[in-house]
């Protein structure tokens, strides 16, 4: 019988989605609702087990963890990108990697989740109103403000719409910006210097590879306004950590909005959870039943191709 373990199932939902029942004589599930605390310990865990479903950029599966893994034939992950598998060598072993559909438009609204729970003080006010308080702050409207997106792809593309419909200006900037696209979303391009300069928000949507990673250090965070906010709903390392947290303590820039992070989970003791000018989401992006239904649903007709000889949407 092959063997399958669920990697990462942190809200214990995988069983939700998945009729268990009618697998039962063909497959043995093994779920893990907590992350591995070293890669040694990852290898143990794992090394019985014939194929994996992962959540991407949760379990890294690098070459030295994939190397101690004999048994592994299949890896399915949600989504058909995912920077954490170590693909050239998942090829070289001739492990089959197949990915899934997902939807984009969740990670835009978590993005205007955390913009207006900034502007408007939310967690704050929300916070006092349990303790007995009545408006303890005061807010600012977004229409007329500017909105700096760094990215104009699938996600930047809709939170730029969501900014123009609130009546702001809205202004972008990415290495590759495609300008008759920005043209058409009524989005100006301009440098990344006076996006950073100009911007009283400013949204990240790029791709975590090597020229974005710490695109965002001290030295742009001090080209910001000090009434900016910064939101990050792309990959955690894009903005460097400790500058971040160094800057929200030196009220450099007004506050963040956060759902991705450089390890995740977020440690409990990480000094970001301290930060009143801090508002964080656990990575809540993708995480919705909608997105878990296709992820889930679609592992499930990938693990069957795969028996079947005819493996379905292959990352390559």
């Amino acid at each position: 019988m092959i063997k399958i373990a669920v990697l990462d199932d942190y809200q214990n939902i995988f069983q939700e989605f998945t009729d268990l029942d009618q697998y039962k004589n063909k497959y043995e599930f093994t779920i893990f609702n907590e992350p591995f605390q070293n890669e040694a310990e990852a290898i143990v865990s794992l090394e019985k087990f014939d194929a994996l479903f992962v959540m991407r950029e949760r379990t890294p599966l690098t070459k030295s963890l994939l190397e101690g893994l004999k048994n592994l034939k299949y890896i399915f992950t949600s989504g058909m990108r995912n920077k954490s598998i170590d693909l050239e060598y998942a090829k070289k072993r001739k492990i089959i990697v197949c990915g899934t559909d997902i939807n984009s438009n969740p990670t835009a609204e978590i993005t205007w989740a955390l913009i207006l729970g900034l502007v408007r003080n939310i967690k704050q006010e929300i916070d006092n109103m349990f303790q007995g308080y009545w408006q303890t702050t005061v807010g600012f409207e977004l229409k007329g403000k500017i909105l700096g997106i760094i990215g104009l792809g699938k996600i930047g593309s809709q939170v730029a719409k969501i900014g123009k419909a609130f009546g702001m200006q809205v202004v972008a900037w990415s290495e590759n910006l495609n300008l008759s696209e920005a043209n058409q979303l009524g989005v100006l391009p301009i440098s990344k210097e006076e996006l950073l300069k100009q911007s009283d928000i400013i949204s990240l949507h790029v791709v975590l590879g090597d020229r974005y990673k710490n695109l965002i250090t001290e030295k742009e965070l001090k080209m910001m306004k000090k009434t900016s906010f910064l939101i990050n709903t792309s990959r955690g390392p894009i903005v460097n950590e400790k500058d971040l947290i160094k800057s929200l303590e030196d009220d450099v820039i007004a506050g963040a909005g956060l759902d991705v992070y450089d390890k995740e989970p977020l440690p409990q003791d990480h000094k970001l959870r301290f930060l009143p000018n801090a508002l964080l989401t656990p990575h809540l992006g993708y995480v919705t039943d909608e997105n878990y239904s296709i992820f889930f649903s679609q592992m499930m007709e990938n693990l069957d191709s795969c028996m079947d000889g005819k493996p379905k949407r292959v990352i390559k």
